[in-house]
């Protein structure tokens, strides 16, 4: 469990890997939080800098649903 001084919660890594051409590191987590709720952490590593933010389950499914959309897109996915 983390503590951010604002409650407690629990973080489970969902997913990580390398996003090419650039090579970010990004990592998915699930944040469990004490006023039970959950959110989606999205942490993308560029070198030494990091981008952290979370998300509910609202804007992950629009954003997941146009992600798939753009890949369809794409000549050469897969």
């Amino acid at each position: 469990m983390l503590d951010y001084g604002m409650g407690m919660e629990k973080s489970t890594s969902l997913d990580k890997f390398v996003a090419t051409p650039f090579r970010q590191e990004i990592e998915l987590q699930q944040v469990d939080h004490e006023a039970n709720f959950s959110t989606l952490r999205v942490r993308i590593r560029e070198i030494k800098r990091f981008t952290i933010f979370e998300i509910d389950a609202a804007t992950a499914e629009h954003w997941g649903k146009a992600l798939l959309e753009w890949a369809a897109t794409q000549g050469e996915s897969k």
